[in-house]
């Protein structure tokens, strides 16, 4: 059987080579935009000649030094995001040419007119519900960003150029996507630590063939491995869904106390995870309509109504068999906090236990985090 521990580990000692990848392309004169958010289209940053990079957003690091600029009882994601850009320690923010920004919630629209003074920021103004007009809205939006590129970068984004980088964002969709329906089997071929492992490799992978290649070899010999009788993750582990806020360095919390007490993550559905490339975009239709119904149809808790979300968790509790749903809430995310309560009663309609962990990134809370997440796998034997 081919080594999948060895594969892992591979993609474990490529994740530092982003930066340097990043730092290479720009001095080969190739332009990098820095982004934040899911909202980003991606498809149009490429078709600039452009790299888009996700900027550094998770860790507590740098919060005291944003804390100097930003109120303290601010989301911790905003005040990070901010810290790392004003102390220079994200990589790909000080190669970045262009921040793009979007006006998902009112703390970081209000943190971008400061994050301006460091690096020119463009603005997407988001809508925040689902219809016709909406989506003529958002469509204007991406026009007025690629247009702000084409400027920028003194470059002309053509219809071609977009096709083309929509075709190759829903193949990198496709190869995830079917890396990540793996974890539908039961019992699971990989932990939740080792999914959210290849979801950062495929982060730092840029588009580049070599590194998409490698998922899908991985996700191939997962397969044959699962069918010759290999099971890598022992059977009878409850199995979770992870679900809220984006996750990310200092949240791994809770990844370690769902799984060090008998749980095992089968789906993350947050942002930065299953939840953007749930939908490819319309091939058939004109580019900016097709990427402007794609983005738009994000379930982000921004969005109002939301059920799009909830019928989103209730795919993936049947798909994925989950036991139980963990909604992680950052402290001072009003909208996922306000959300918890119908995913709450959506889980329990469909047979699922359901806890909301609301935490910062601080890592004060572990030995809380371990107590809460072994009693509420405990309830569920």
């Amino acid at each position: 059987m081919h080594d999948i521990n060895l594969m892992l580990e591979e993609m474990r000692k490529a994740l530092p080579s982003g930066p340097v990848r990043i730092k290479e392309a720009k001095e080969a004169g190739t332009k990098v935009v820095g982004t934040y958010c899911v909202f980003s289209p991606y498809e149009v940053i490429r078709a600039a000649g452009a790299i888009p990079a996700s900027l550094c957003a998770t860790s507590e690091k740098p919060i005291s030094a944003a804390e100097e600029h930003l109120p303290s009882n601010l989301c911790p994601l905003i005040k990070a995001s901010y810290g790392f850009a004003l102390t220079d320690t994200c990589p790909y923010f000080h190669f970045c040419d262009l921040v793009l920004g979007e006006t998902t919630c009112d703390g970081k629209k209000k943190m971008y007119e400061l994050m301006n003074r460091l690096r020119p920021v463009h603005v997407m103004q988001l809508p925040q519900t689902v219809n016709d007009i909406a989506i003529k809205q958002w469509q204007a939006e991406i026009e007025r960003f690629a247009k702000r590129l084409e400027d920028e970068f003194k470059v002309k984004i053509t219809e071609d150029d977009l096709r083309r980088e929509i075709k190759k964002r829903n193949e990198e969709r496709k190869i995830m996507m079917d890396f990540y329906a793996l974890a539908k089997l039961n019992p699971a071929p990989f932990t939740g630590r080792e999914i959210y492992l290849v979801s950062e490799y495929f982060k730092i992978s840029f588009g580049d063939s070599n590194m998409l290649n490698f998922i899908k070899e991985l996700t191939q010999k997962a397969r044959e491995n699962y069918e010759a009788g290999e099971r890598r993750v022992p059977a009878g582990k409850k199995r979770i869904i992870v679900t809220g806020c984006p996750v990310g360095k200092s949240v791994e919390k809770v990844f370690d106390a769902i799984e060090e007490n008998g749980g095992l993550i089968v789906a993350f559905e947050n942002c930065t995870a299953l939840k953007p490339l749930y939908e490819l975009v319309d091939e058939t239709l004109p580019p900016y309509e097709a990427l402007a119904k794609k983005y738009l149809h994000i379930p982000c808790s921004c969005m109002t109504p939301n059920t799009a979300r909830l019928e989103l968790l209730e795919n993936l509790k049947q798909e994925y068999q989950a036991d139980g749903v963990v909604d992680l809430v950052l402290q001072a995310c009003h909208t996922y906090s306000v959300e918890s309560y119908q995913v709450h009663e959506r889980m329990r309609d469909k047979g699922a236990a359901c806890i909301t962990i609301e935490t910062d990134y601080y890592q004060g809370d572990k030995e809380q985090l371990n107590t809460r997440m072994g009693a509420f796998i405990e309830m569920m034997e």
